[in-house]
C-alpha cells in the first residue's frame, strides 16, 4: 500500500498521467464527430473533414437545376459542403455519403389542419442533374415529398451503385419506373410511392435487388403487370421484411391461391390494401408467413368465409381485414391472436354472431393479457348487447362500434377503460341509457354518439373527469325523435374540458347550453344544426362562440332578422347559415372565407358586383333558394379557385357569364330555376374538371354547347326546361361516357338517338321526354351496365363535399323533388315520353332489370308489348300509354311485384287483362281505358265465355281456342264498335 501511494505521488507518474489525460480528452473531442445515427433505419455520419472538391462541384451543379422557393439550400455556398443542409460525409474519407432533401413540412400540421401553403413553398422542383453520378460513395438519397412537376424518374439513378437507401416517394415524378433501378444490388430500402403518376410494365428488375429489405410501390400503376406476375418477382427477394403494394390499380385481378415456393418467409409487414382483388377464397400462401407482424388486406373483394388458418399467424400485432366481404364466425380465430394491438373488421358480414361471443373470446386470452389498443368492428354485422367484459380491455385506446345492431344500455364497465382515447358508437341503435361511468374516461379525446336511439339526458355527470375531451359529436337518428339525448346542464356548470370541435345535430339543447358554449374558448369547429335554437337575431348566439372558430354551422334553426355587418371570427373559413329565416342583402364577411352556405333564407337584392374582391378565396358558394335578383356579375369569373357555385331557385335574369372557362377547377355549377336566357357560351376551354352542370328551368336557347365534350368527368347534366334546339350531341357516349344522370326533357331537340348513345355504362337516369326526337328505340340499351346489373363501378351519384342540390324527377305521374345525394330513392329510370319514336319496343328492354321507372308514353310505337318487360323485378312505374301498341298484355306482368303505377291506356291492346299478385292492387280502370278490345277487371267489359273453361283459357294465356270462333268474336266486337261510333 505504501508503494502504491508513493508511486501515485511520484512526479514521473504524475506527468505520464497528465499526458494520458490530455490525449484522452483530445480523442474524445475528435471522436465526438463519429456519432452514428439511424435515420429511417440507415446509418449516416456527421463529419468534420472538408468535402472533396469534385463532389462539391457536383452538388452545386445539382443545385443549379433545382427550384428552391423557400431557400432551403441557402447554406450551399461556403467551401465545406459537408456542413451544408441535407449533406452528410464520411468522417474518415470526406466523401459525400448522404443526400437528404425530404420536404420538412410533409408531416407538419397547424391547428389540426394541413398547412398547404408552407408545404408548397418548401417543395424543391426543377430537374435532377446527372452530376450526382460524381458522388460515387453516395449510399443514401431522399428526395421525397417535393414537386418535380411530372418529370420522369432519372434513369441514371440505376448507376449510383453504392445506394442502400432510395426514397423518391410523393415527389411528383411520372412515367415508367426505369428498369435500371435493378442495378442497385446493394439497395436495402426502396420507396417509390406515387399518386398514380408512375407505372411499370415489367417488374423483372425487382428480382435483381437481392439485398432489398423494404419495398414500397404504393399507388404505382401496375395494372399491366398483374398480381400473379407481381408476386412472382417479389418472391425472388429472400431478405424482404416489408412489402407495401397498396392502391396499385390491379382491380378485379384474382390473387393466386397458392405459390409453389415461398422465399420471403421473413416478411414482417405486408400491405395489399385498396386493390379491389376479386377472389372467393383466401390465399393459402399467406398462412406460411409466420413472421408477419402487420397484415393489411383492406378494401378488396374476397367474399369468402373468415379463414380459421389465420390463427397460425400468432405474431400478428396489426390486422386490417376491413371491406373484404368476409362472412362466418370470427370469435374462435381472434381468440388465438393474443399479440394483436390493432384489429379492424369494418364492413364485413358476420351476421348472426353475437358480440358477446367476440368479447368472451378476448377475455379468455392466456393469463388475461389483452394487448388490444385499437378495435374497429363498425358495420361488420355483429349484434347483441355489449357485455360487462368490455371493461377488461384495459389497454384499449380506440374503440369503434358504429353501425352495429346493439340493444340495451352501454355497460357501466366502460368506465374501466382508463386508456380509452376514442369512443365511436355512431348508428348502433341502442335503446338504453348512457351510463354516468362514461365520465371516468379521463383520457378520452373523441366521443361520437351520433345517429343513435337512446334514452335520457347527457348531464354534468357524464363529463366529470373528461379533462382531455376535444371532439364531441351527437346526432339524432331519424327514427328516434322522442328519445334523443338532450344536452341538459345547469346554468352555472363549468366544463372540465376545452373542446376543439363540437357537433350537435337534430337534438334539442337545454337552456344552460349557451352558457356552457361560452366557456369553450378553444373551439375551432362548431356545428349546431337543427338544435331548435330560436332567436330573432343570431347576434347574441354568435357572440357566445369562440373567436378562434374556423368552421361554423348554425343551419336548420329558427334564426330570423338581419345578420351583423361584421363578425368577430378573424380565422373563419367556412360558414353555414342555411335553412333559417334570415333576410336583408347578401352578407359578405372576412376575406379568408372559402365556403359560404346561405341557402334557403330570405336574402334579397343583387349579388355584389365586386364579389371577387370581397371574398377572393371563395371556393364554395351556395345561395340557392333565396330572393336574389339582377344578373350574375361578370366579376364572379375572376374567382379562379371556385369549385362549387349554386344559384339555384332565385330570380336572376340575363345571360350566363361569358368567361366561365376561367373557373379552372370548377366541379359543380347549378343555376337552375331562374330566368336566365340567351345562349350558353361555348368555349374550347371549358374546364375538364366539371362533374355537375345544371341549367334546367330557364330560358336558354341555341344548341347544346359542343365544348362540353371536354368535360370527360361529367356525372350530372341537366338542361331540361329550356329552348335548346338541334340534335343530340355526338360526344355523349363517345368523348363523355361517365354520365350517371342525363336530363334533356322539355326542350326543342330533334333527330334520332345515335347508337353510341348507349355507351353510358354508369347511367342511372335518362330523361329525354317532351322533345321532338324520332326514329326507333335502340336495341343497344343493354350496354348501359348499371341498368342491367349492380356492381362496384355503379357509384350512385353523390354530391361533392357538403353540397346536396335538388333535382325534379317525373315518376308515378307526379313531379317529385329529390336531393342529389338520394339517387337510391330515385331509383333507375328511362323516360322517352312525348316524342315521335316509332317502331316496336325492343325486346332488349327486358335486360334492364335494375329499372324502377320506364315511361315510353305519347309516342308512335307499334307492335306488341315485349314479354321481357315482365322480368323487370324492381319496376315501380310503367307507362306505355298513348301509342299504337297491339296484341295481348303479357301474362307475366303479374310477376312485376314492385309495380305501383301502371298506364297502358289509349293503345290497340286486346284480350283479357292479366290478374294476380301486384296487378290486383292496380284496379283503376283509367290504366286501361282507350283499348276497346280489352276486357276483364278492372274494366266493366266482361270477357266472352262465362264458363270456367273459358275463364281459365284467358287467365292462363292459352290461345289455342278454335281460331274461327275467336276470329268471329273480334270481328263482331269491331263491327259493334264501328256501328255504335257512327250511330253516335
Amino acid at each position: 500500500m505504501d508503494t502504491l501511494y508513493s508511486n501515485l505521488f511520484n512526479p514521473l507518474y504524475i506527468s505520464h498521467f497528465l499526458l494520458l489525460l490530455f490525449l484522452a480528452s483530445s480523442y474524445l473531442h475528435t471522436s465526438s464527430h463519429f456519432c452514428f445515427s439511424l435515420v429511417d433505419g440507415v446509418p449516416s455520419t456527421s463529419s468534420v473533414r472538408s468535402c472533396i472538391k469534385e463532389e462539391r462541384s457536383a452538388l452545386l451543379s445539382f443545385k443549379q437545376d433545382l427550384k428552391d422557393p423557400s431557400g432551403r439550400l441557402s447554406s450551399w455556398v461556403d467551401h465545406d459542403c459537408c456542413q451544408w443542409e441535407g449533406i452528410s460525409c464520411n468522417n474518415r474519407t470526406g466523401h459525400v455519403v448522404k443526400l437528404s432533401l425530404r420536404n420538412p413540412y410533409h408531416l407538419i400540421w397547424y391547428d389540426e389542419e394541413w398547412d398547404e401553403l408552407a408545404y408548397n413553398q418548401s417543395c424543391l422542383g426543377g430537374k435532377i442533374n446527372s452530376s450526382l453520378l460524381s458522388l460515387k460513395y453516395l449510399n443514401y438519397l431522399d428526395l421525397s415529398y417535393n414537386d418535380f412537376d411530372g418529370i420522369h424518374i432519372p434513369k441514371f439513378f440505376g448507376e449510383l451503385k453504392s445506394l442502400r437507401y432510395l426514397n423518391i416517394s410523393s415527389a411528383s415524378f411520372s412515367g415508367e419506373i426505369p428498369p435500371s433501378l435493378g442495378n442497385l444490388s446493394k439497395l436495402n430500402y426502396l420507396d417509390l410511392d406515387h399518386s398514380f403518376r408512375t407505372h411499370s410494365k415489367n417488374l423483372n428488375w425487382i428480382s435483381h435487388l437481392s439485398s432489398l429489405k423494404y419495398l414500397n410501390l404504393n399507388r404505382v400503376n401496375l395494372s399491366s403487370v398483374g398480381v400473379t406476375n407481381l408476386l412472382h418477382h417479389v418472391n425472388m427477394l429472400p431478405s424482404l421484411l416489408e412489402l407495401h403494394l397498396s392502391r396499385c390499380l390491379v382491380e378485379s385481378a384474382r390473387v393466386p391461391l397458392s405459390l409453389q415456393k415461398i422465399n420471403f418467409t421473413s416478411l414482417s409487414v405486408l400491405d395489399l390494401s385498396y386493390n379491389f382483388f376479386n377472389t372467393s377464397s383466401f390465399p393459402n400462401w399467406l398462412f406460411n408467413l409466420t413472421s408477419l407482424r402487420k397484415l393489411d388486406l383492406s378494401l378488396n373483394f374476397f367474399s369468402c368465409p373468415f379463414p380459421g388458418e389465420l390463427a397460425s399467424l400468432k405474431s400478428l400485432e396489426y390486422l386490417d381485414l376491413s371491406y373484404l366481404g368476409l362472412k362466418g364466425r370470427i370469435s374462435r380465430v381472434i381468440g388465438h391472436l393474443s399479440k394483436l394491438k390493432f384489429l379492424s373488421l369494418r364492413w364485413n358480414y358476420f351476421s348472426g354472431e353475437k358480440i358477446e361471443e367476440f368479447f368472451w373470446s378476448l377475455s379468455n386470452y392466456p393469463n388475461n393479457t389483452i394487448a388490444l389498443e385499437s378495435l374497429d368492428l363498425s358495420d361488420c354485422g355483429l349484434e347483441g348487447q355489449l357485455p360487462a367484459s368490455l371493461g377488461m380491455l384495459k389497454s384499449l385506446k380506440h374503440l369503434d362500434l358504429s353501425g352495429l345492431l346493439l340493444w340495451g344500455s352501454i355497460p357501466e364497465s366502460i368506465g374501466n377503460l382508463s386508456s380509452l382515447q376514442t369512443l365511436e358508437l355512431s348508428g348502433s341503435y341502442r335503446n338504453g341509457s348512457i351510463p354516468k361511468s362514461l365520465g371516468k374516461l379521463s383520457e378520452l379525446v373523441t366521443l361520437d354518439l351520433s345517429w343513435n336511439y337512446c334514452e335520457g339526458f347527457l348531464t354534468e355527470a357524464h363529463f366529470t373527469n373528461l379533462t382531455r375531451l376535444k371532439h364531441l359529436q351527437i346526432f339524432k337518428d331519424e327514427i328516434a325523435k322522442p328519445m334523443c339525448p338532450i344536452f341538459n346542464v345547469a346554468y352555472d356548470w363549468v366544463p372540465p374540458f376545452k373542446l376543439h370541435n363540437l357537433y350537435i345535430s337534430d337534438c334539442k339543447v337545454g337552456p344552460g347550453f349557451s352558457i356552457m358554449l361560452q366557456s369553450q374558448t378553444e373551439l375551432v369547429g362548431v356545428g349546431l344544426s337543427n338544435t331548435f335554437i330560436s332567436d330573432s337575431i343570431p347576434k347574441e348566439w354568435l357572440s357566445k362562440i369562440s373567436s378562434q372558430v374556423k368552421y361554423l354551422d348554425l343551419s336548420y334553426n329558427n334564426f330570423s332578422g338581419r345578420l351583423p355587418s361584421q363578425l368577430k371570427f378573424p380565422k373563419l373559413q367556412s360558414i353555414n347559415l342555411g335553412h333559417n329565416q334570415l333576410e336583408g342583402p347578401l352578407p359578405l364577411w372576412p376575406t379568408n372565407v372559402i365556403s359560404l352556405d346561405l341557402q334557403s333564407n330570405l336574402f334579397a337584392g343583387p349579388i355584389p358586383s365586386n364579389l371577387d374582391q370581397l371574398m377572393p378565396k371563395l371556393i364554395y358558394l351556395d345561395v340557392s333558394e333565396n330572393l336574389l335578383n339582377g344578373t350574375i356579375p361578370l366579376s364572379i369569373c375572376n374567382m379562379k379557385d371556385m369549385e362549387v357555385i349554386s344559384l339555384r331557385n332565385n330570380q336572376l335574369f340575363g345571360e350566363f357569364p361569358q368567361r366561365w372557362s376561367f373557373w379552372s377547377g370548377i366541379i359543380i355549377i347549378d343555376v337552375s330555376h331562374n330566368n336566365l336566357s340567351g345562349h350558353i357560351p361555348s368555349s374550347m376551354d371549358i374546364p375538364s374538371s366539371l362533374e355537375t352542370f345544371k341549367v334546367n328551368n330557364n330560358n336558354f336557347s341555341g344548341e347544346i354547347p359542343f365544348s362540353l365534350q371536354n368535360c370527360t368527368s361529367l356525372i350530372v347534366l341537366n338542361l331540361g326546361g329550356n329552348k335548346f334546339t338541334g340534335n343530340l350531341p355526338l360526344w355523349i357516349g363517345s368523348n363523355v361516357s361517365t354520365l350517371e344522370v342525363l336530363q334533356l326533357r322539355s326542350n326543342l331537340l330533334s333527330g334520332h338517338i345515335p347508337p353510341h348513345f348507349c355507351n353510358l355504362p354508369h347511367l342511372h337516369v335518362l330523361d329525354l321526354a317532351h322533345n321532338n326526337f324520332s326514329g326507333t328505340i335502340s336495341k343497344c340499351l343493354k350496354n348501359m351496365t348499371c341498368l342491367v346489373e349492380v356492381n362496384y363501378t355503379c357509384r350512385s351519384f353523390f354530391s361533392h363535399g357538403d353540397y346536396y342540390g335538388k333535382t325534379t324527377i317525373t315518376s308515378k305521374g307526379k313531379e317529385l323533388e329529390y336531393g342529389d345525394g338520394q339517387l337510391a330513392e330515385w331509383g333507375n329510370m328511362i323516360d322517352l315520353s312525348s316524342n315521335s319514336f316509332e317502331g316496336e319496343i325492343p325486346e332488349q328492354v327486358g335486360s334492364l332489370v335494375e329499372l324502377s321507372t320506364l315511361n315510353l308514353s305519347r309516342n308512335r310505337l307499334t307492335g306488341e308489348i315485349p314479354s321481357s318487360i315482365g322480368k323487370l323485378r324492381w319496376l315501380e312505374t310503367l307507362d306505355l300509354s298513348q301509342n299504337q301498341l297491339s296484341g295481348h298484355i303479357p301474362q307475366n306482368f303479374s310477376s312485376l311485384t314492385s309495380l305501383s303505377h301502371l298506364n297502358l291506356s289509349y293503345n290497340n291492346l286486346i284480350g283479357n287483362i292479366p290478374s294476380g299478385n301486384q296487378l290486383q292492387t292496380l284496379n283503376d280502370p283509367s290504366f286501361y281505358e282507350g283499348n276497346p278490345l280489352l276486357c276483364g277487371a278492372p274494366l266493366s267489359i266482361v270477357c266472352p265465355g262465362d264458363d270456367t273453361r273459358s275463364r281459365q283459357t284467358f287467365t292462363s294465356g292459352d290461345h289455342s281456342k278454335d281460331d274461327s270462333e275467336m276470329f268471329w268474336f273480334y270481328i263482331s266486337m269491331a263491327l259493334g264498335f264501328i256501328i255504335g261510333f257512327w250511330a253516335v
